[in-house]
């Protein structure tokens, strides 16, 4: 009998499902680069080695192939993911990054004025602003007793 206190770890899992051979996309991202690349090697060996088999032989191998195609896109994928991030901890506090890596945005938005720029003014702009400055002009209400009279002869025509 185990005792409650002890933790029992679950069983490692496997790269590789054992039903279809996909690899887990999960499993991949704790892998180092070096693991990664041997990994695609012998994903690609063994996709060879399927459609020199499909070729040989009259049997179809084509589920086999298909999922196998699919793991090799799901290493690479991941291999460059690991890249970019790494590229982009590299870019983070420099001047300038390459244009893959910076952020997408839409064309209009990158080439607006940065703040410092759209807030800058000519010497004439700054002393004609101070000189003759906005003029604020205060629009006077009418009293509501007035409104309250107009309203209630317009409802005293409508009805």
């Amino acid at each position: 009998m185990t005792e409650p206190n002890t933790l029992i770890s679950p069983p490692t899992p496997q790269l590789l499902d054992n039903s279809s051979g996909k690899v887990k996309t999960v499993q991949l991202w704790d892998k180092s680069k070096d693991d990664l690349m041997k990994q695609l090697g012998e994903l690609k060996t063994e996709l060879g080695q399927l459609r020199i088999q499909k070729v040989a032989s009259s049997g179809s191998k084509l589920n086999k192939i298909h999922d196998l195609r699919k793991s090799i896109a799901r290493v690479l994928t991941v291999i460059n993911a690991k890249q970019r991030s790494q590229l982009r901890l590299f870019y983070k506090n420099k001047k300038y990054a390459p244009l893959d890596l910076r952020v997408k945005q839409t064309r209009a938005i990158r080439r607006r004025l940065s703040p410092e720029d759209k807030a800058r003014a000519l010497e004439k702009t700054k002393k004609r602003n101070t000189h003759f400055p906005q003029r604020k002009f205060a629009i006077k209400v009418r009293p509501q007793v007035n409104a309250t009279r107009m309203d209630n002869q317009i409802l005293s025509h409508i009805y």
